[in-house]
């Protein structure tokens, strides 16, 4: 009895430790996992802080990166013919005109009895596409250039600026209301100065036309015959139509149908791409869709600035530009003739480069560049007279 209860002495001890171990145990492990879940709330602030960090760093250097960029090049051209521009945002804003005819007195000598004849011979009436909102920043510096040598122009807004002046067509501005405008700006011509032009041309205010060089254009051709100028695409209409960019111009003949067919609903407002609905309306009323290629087969009518023309590559080939050209479209110095007629997405600071440039600016020792009126062909005449020239060089010493 003795040993027994001297057993169940010990044996109550070891229990009592064993049931004492394992409550240590339990609390061991217990704090255990309360600091793992501890460092792991802490590791994900941690990671999530980092995260953030790290995001908004990036973001910073994308910016000035894109920022950057934009400064570079500011003309960004979107992959959609009838699309918005950076252009249009005009970022080369100018706070006054400037007088480009001051220094006329330069050109005091030159020969421009051919230019000033066909002043008087092919009257053009430019009327140009703008909105109140333009008036300062686009319309007033095409006013100090180009359309001084319009034989009449006229500035087509929503709203009328007697002050400018502009015409108030009455309507609201927005891509969506450029044929409206378009439509109701050929209508007021109509009535109002038909008599006064032989042909009518439309341009917007961030276009830059050569007038000199579409009188020289239009020359060939009647105004009573019903035909109108411009670069040609070829989609959507059989014949082609002329983008409304690049400017457009109307023979008087074709001003008239275009203003009778609305009446008799010929044609109607189908849509609002200006250029493309003017270009099925033409077709409707037989009005041809004519060639204003030089007689070298180069393009005279451009919708962009000179240096996407003229740069090599700068114009990828996935653009909508390369499906859109009429005629087989070349980059690079073959793309454009040397009696251009017009440029388009000119800001106003570039309106003032071209015209210094077109208009001012001079090589020494040149009476002229080529005629392209000649009976030979130009890069035939030029050939002919350097070889002459080589042969008379060749022929001198033995002369001597």
């Amino acid at each position: 009895m003795h040993n027994l209860c001297i057993w169940l002495h010990f044996r109550s001890i070891r229990i009592y430790r064993a049931t004492s171990n394992k409550c240590d145990f339990r609390t061991e492990v217990s704090h255990l996992q309360e600091m793992a879940s501890s460092k792991s709330l802490m590791n994900l602030l941690t990671f999530t802080f980092g995260s953030a960090i790290g995001f908004f760093v990036c973001y910073l250097l994308f910016s000035i990166i894109l920022e950057e960029q934009v400064k570079i090049q500011p003309h960004v051209l979107h992959n959609d013919p009838h699309g918005q521009h950076s252009a249009d945002t005009d970022n080369n804003q100018l706070q006054g005109q400037m007088n480009f005819n001051a220094d006329a007195g330069q050109h005091k000598d030159e020969d421009k009895n051919i230019a000033e004849g066909l002043y008087h011979k092919v009257k053009i009436l430019c009327w140009v596409m703008t909105g109140p909102q333009n008036l300062e920043k686009k319309a007033k510096h095409v006013k100090a250039t180009w359309a001084q040598r319009c034989n009449k122009v006229l500035f087509m807004s929503s709203e009328e600026n007697k002050d400018f002046p502009a015409v108030g067509l009455e309507t609201k501005e927005g891509r969506d209301q450029l044929y409206w405008k378009t439509i109701k700006a050929f209508q007021y011509v109509y009535d109002h100065y038909f008599d006064d032009a032989d042909w009518f041309m439309k341009a917007d205010d961030d276009t830059y036309v050569i007038l000199d060089n579409l009188r020289w254009l239009l020359s060939k051709y009647s105004p009573e015959q019903p035909i109108y100028f411009g670069r040609r695409f070829k989609p959507y209409v059989k014949q082609g139509y002329m983008s409304g960019g690049a400017g457009y111009v109307l023979s008087k003949e074709a001003l008239k149908r275009f203003v009778a067919a609305f009446k008799t609903n010929k044609c109607t407002h189908s849509s609002s791409i200006e250029d493309l609905a003017l270009g099925k309306c033409m077709e409707i009323i037989n009005v041809e869709a004519g060639d204003s290629r030089d007689t070298s087969g180069r393009e005279t009518f451009h919708p962009f600035v000179p240096e996407h023309h003229l740069i090599r590559g700068y114009l990828p080939k996935t653009f909508w530009y390369w499906n859109y050209n009429y005629y087989p479209a070349v980059e690079g110095p073959g793309c454009c003739s040397d009696l251009a007629v017009s440029f388009h997405y000119v800001d106003s600071v570039t309106m003032y480069h071209l015209e210094y440039l077109i208009y001012h600016l001079r090589p020494y020792g040149y009476l002229y560049r080529y005629n392209p009126d000649s009976s030979k062909n130009p890069e035939e005449q030029s050939k002919n007279e350097a070889l002459e020239n080589d042969q008379k060089l060749k022929q001198k010493p033995s002369e001597s």
